[in-house]
């Protein structure tokens, strides 16, 4: 039995071929096809509620990531904060004409605070002076003479460098020996 509405030509060959038994397969064609298609829309809901779980997912886990960050941000400036006071105290004692000495000592601790704070957050001090130059951790702005050195010793170090966990945030500025016994 053929669809009044279905306009597709039926092939006079197959029609011929099966007969009878025409009607019955193509009865049996149309159950298997509405089948397909009903199985083919479960699929395809199924696969659109994974998608959008996943980006919903996706979506918390970049949310997540930046609450982290600022988190983490807001406790290292947290442990700040007393080095900040510690700073504008010593101004303070300084625009009253305090002594010098006491105002060296001061910066001296809050140098100590600061660097305190960045130590637990894993920032190390690269201070090489009497070490090999090591181009992955200094850079070299000059060279002096010496003879009692071995070529390529750090001499002097214009800025100290940093690490945070094994990799290099600044690398040291140092002044290399040259003339010396070479390494």
């Amino acid at each position: 039995m053929t669809d009044p509405k279905d306009t597709t030509p039926l092939d006079p060959e197959l029609e011929g071929d099966l007969g009878a038994e025409y009607e019955f397969r193509g009865d049996v064609l149309e159950g298997e096809l509405e089948r397909a298609r009903a199985e083919a829309a479960a699929h395809l809901e199924t696969a659109q509620r994974v998608q959008a779980e996943f980006d919903n997912y996706r979506r918390r886990v970049a949310r997540e990531a930046e609450d982290a960050a600022k988190r983490a941000g807001q406790r290292v400036i947290a442990e700040m904060l007393p080095a900040i006071d510690n700073l504008e105290r010593a101004l303070i004692h300084t625009e009253a004409g305090d002594n010098v000495a006491e105002l060296a000592d001061g910066v001296r601790m809050v140098l100590d605070q600061v660097l305190d704070v960045l130590g637990k957050e894993g920032v190390e001090r690269i201070d090489p002076v009497g070490e090999s130059f090591d181009p992955n951790e200094h850079q070299a702005v000059g060279q002096a003479q010496r003879e009692d050195l071995p070529d390529g010793t750090v001499v002097e170090v214009y800025e100290r460098g940093y690490r945070m966990h094994g990799r290099i945030l600044r690398p040291a500025t140092v002044v290399v020996s040259t003339g010396g016994p070479h390494a």
